[in-house]
């Protein structure tokens, strides 16, 4: 398809309102002013209009097709909470307004959203209290590494290691780094954290463990009492990632289990949209303990019922996002949150590991699946069979696509060779699994008989296989604009 700069045609124009009796030399430095026009296309109002029309159906999202997507949880995103989030109540509020003198008086509502929304974050996970600032995982990641810190310097610590293991995902090794941290790396040990590995490196200058439940393989870490009290002996706190929280709603409050830090995804677990189609957004729980780190602001509520943003914390890591975090994300979430209640909170797990084990078991015959038994919410095979004709995992991912999937994550966690990592979500149907398996079955079959098929895809889309290096390290996303 061609772009927008390509479609260009000289004098074509659209229908223009009067122009305004001003020029920019009138209100810009002349300093200031480009030397000649930009390049920008000439198009009527109907190109412009079949172009962005064709442009967005080439577009690929939950709403079009399935998206099984490991570690990403891409689920139906129901679109009432777009309703609720877009009210003029909410939508139409200046975000400075509650700063104002009295201002919690102007937005009582949405203050009373963002309180409530905490205070059904801490129910779900057990923890003492939660901020929404953070714009997304990694940043909440990295609040939480903040806190950390602020956490053990105010006890006097002299803390400078973070432990990970060997299956976590890419941003807990980085964010800790960020942080100022030194990163120990564990080997996992069937799967799972090997406590022997974590009481090795745990000495008095580790700060954290960051670990995530289920794991990246989508397994139990059921060594997660253990992995408590070695942490509670060192004075190193248990950070949560709650990329995997889609697995454990209503069944396991990670605060009650241990943990003192936890980000949670509003954009995977609770119904908002992401990837391409919203922004994220990363809360984070703290115990009891970490209270008086949370950034600032943070939503009060006095004994009259009003609310308000207080700021008087002294020990508080301070600001870490603009204003109070992505304020339409956590609107749906808490739509989606009172819809659903605890029961079907609940049920999104139950059905989210039922789908996983369905799919698991309907193709474990053909693809290797290394750690073989019941998973959670998604489950990690390999493609090293396939390998011996030449077939791997990133060809059977474009495969897919031919199909009309997104492909499975794959070649992650690093811990697998030929890793493909799929996630169904509760959100499908069978009907839609099903169709999922006899077309991967196909491709698996024909990876045996015809493995230059398979090699060759994609086929039916507009562009083969790229070169992704090149296109990760020297992108060109814009035309020239003169």
């Amino acid at each position: 398809m061609s772009t927008v700069f390509a479609k260009s045609v000289p004098g074509r124009e659209g229908v223009w309102p009067e122009k305004p009796r001003t020029e920019p030399v009138d209100f810009i430095p002349e300093g200031l002013l480009r030397a000649r026009g930009a390049n920008l296309p000439s198009l009527s109002e109907l190109d412009v209009v079949r172009h962005f029309t064709r442009l967005s159906s080439k577009n690929y999202g939950v709403d079009s097709n399935f998206y099984p997507l490991g570690s990403c949880t891409m689920k139906y995103n129901p679109k009432f909470t777009e309703e609720v989030a877009a009210l003029p109540g909410f939508a139409r509020l200046h975000p400075l307004a509650p700063q104002l003198p009295g201002g919690g008086d102007m937005v009582p509502g949405a203050l009373e959203v963002m309180y409530e929304t905490e205070q059904l974050l801490c129910e779900i996970t057990g923890m003492s209290a939660f901020t929404l600032h953070p714009m997304a995982g990694a940043h909440g990641e990295l609040t939480g590494a903040l806190m950390m810190a602020a956490y053990h310097a105010d006890k006097g610590h002299a803390k400078t290691k973070i432990v990970c293991p060997d299956s976590a995902h890419g941003t807990n090794p980085a964010s800790a780094a960020i942080a100022g941290y030194e990163v120990v790396s564990i080997a996992s040990k069937d799967g799972i954290i090997d406590p022997e590995a974590l009481a090795a490196v745990l000495d008095d200058q580790v700060a954290g463990v960051m670990m995530t439940v289920p794991n990246t393989l989508g397994l139990f870490e059921r060594h997660l009492p253990r992995i408590v009290e070695l942490c509670r002996a060192a004075d190193a706190l248990l950070y949560y990632d709650g990329a995997n929280l889609n697995a454990i709603l209503g069944k396991l409050r990670v605060g009650d289990a241990g943990f003192d830090v936890v980000h949670l995804n509003l954009h995977k677990t609770f119904g908002t949209p992401h990837g391409g189609g919203g922004p994220g957004s990363g809360p984070v729980g703290v115990s009891e303990r970490l209270i008086p780190y949370l950034p600032v602001s943070r939503v009060a509520k006095d004994e009259a019922g009003r609310f308000s943003l207080r700021y008087d914390y002294p020990k508080s890591i301070g600001y870490v996002a603009p204003f109070y975090g992505n304020f339409g994300v956590m609107l749906k979430a808490y739509a989606y949150i009172l819809r659903l209640g605890g029961e079907g909170l609940t049920r999104v797990s139950e059905n989210a590991v039922l789908a996983a084990n369905y799919l698991r078991k309907r193709l474990d015959d053909l693809l290797e699946v290394p750690y073989n038994r019941i998973c959670m919410h998604e489950f990690v095979s390999s493609a090293e069979r396939q390998g011996k004709n030449g077939v791997h995992a990133l060809d059977i991912a474009k495969a897919l696509l031919d199909r009309g999937y997104h492909a499975p994550t794959i070649y992650f966690p690093l811990i697998v060779k030929e890793a493909i990592m799929i996630e169904p979500t509760e959100t499908e149907s069978k009907d839609t699994l099903d169709g999922f398996v006899t077309d991967l079955r196909e491709i698996l079959a024909l990876a045996e008989t015809n493995p230059a098929a398979i090699t060759a895809a994609p086929v039916t889309l507009p562009v083969g296989r790229l070169d992704e290096t090149h296109a990760a390290r020297a992108m060109e996303i814009t035309d020239d604009l003169g």
